[in-house]
């Protein structure tokens, strides 16, 4: 007999109020999936994204989150299955807002700042995750990525070294706790019509030259929607994934060919 699309329990969606979060949520719950959503100091957005995910028939949970503090992202993952009996898998869509500096300009200061927003955060949340997860007999960490790992954008050094550092991580988990049922993958994604992007477009550091010119560096010359993403991810988090782990799904139209 085979399983469910998804085990009893939540997905546990963390920047579920962000534009790729949201998606990520609401896509879950379209397929079935329970969430537990947390936001940093979006509340209202956060409860919207919960609304629109019952309106699906599941349940939904908003969770308020500061990824720098250790005790509190213990604490949400401890309400989360309280909340749902269980957490399944655990989505990471939360990341800092950054401005565009080239390497050689970057300051010390920033840098170290959103590693320990970015890296440290992750593993914040990663602890009592794994914990859990070894508890439940297994479950499912997908991470959202970029695809400047594999072609650098000049001007996105503050975005891509801790996603690097990042993705290290993830597949550090995959390959230590698959013995306990555990899979870690990622999605590195392009561009994509939402999360930062529209804030960049509207501070005017993303300007009309600069996305004609972005389309022209993509293969199929638009970029992405952030349902695409969600579809993706929801597979990954999924027993539809049962037997994917390490590894990283290239979202980015053709980007990095």
């Amino acid at each position: 007999m085979s399983k469910p699309e998804f085990d009893e329990g939540a997905a546990l969606v963390v920047g579920g109020s962000g534009g790729i979060g949201s998606a990520v949520a609401e896509r879950l719950a379209a397929r079935g999936c329970d969430v537990a959503i947390t936001y940093r100091g979006r509340a209202q957005a956060a409860e919207e994204v919960a609304a629109r995910c019952r309106a699906f028939g599941r349940r939904a949970t908003v969770h308020q989150l500061d990824l720098g503090d250790e005790a509190a992202c213990a604490s949400v993952v401890a309400d989360a299955v309280a909340a749902h009996g269980a957490v399944h898998a655990w989505v990471h869509a939360a990341g800092s807002t950054i401005d565009q500096p080239y390497v050689a300009d970057v300051e010390v200061a920033d840098l170290l700042r959103v590693l320990d927003a970015d890296v440290a955060g992750f593993l914040r949340v990663l602890r009592p995750v794994v914990r859990h997860f070894r508890t439940r007999g297994g479950g499912a960490v997908v991470y959202v990525s970029t695809a400047g790992l594999d072609r650098f954008p000049p001007g996105d050094i503050l975005s891509i070294a801790p996603k690097g550092s990042v993705e290290a991580l993830v597949r550090g988990l995959a390959r230590e706790e698959g013995r306990h049922n555990i899979r870690a993958n990622s999605v590195g994604i392009g561009v994509f019509e939402g999360g930062m992007f529209p804030d960049l477009v509207a501070r005017g550091e993303l300007d009309e030259a600069w996305i004609a010119a972005a389309k022209k560096n993509v293969a199929l010359r638009r970029f992405g929607q952030p349902d695409e993403v969600a579809e993706a991810i929801s597979f990954l988090a999924s027993n539809r994934a049962s037997y994917v782990t390490g590894q990283r799904l290239g979202l980015d139209g053709g980007y990095t060919l």
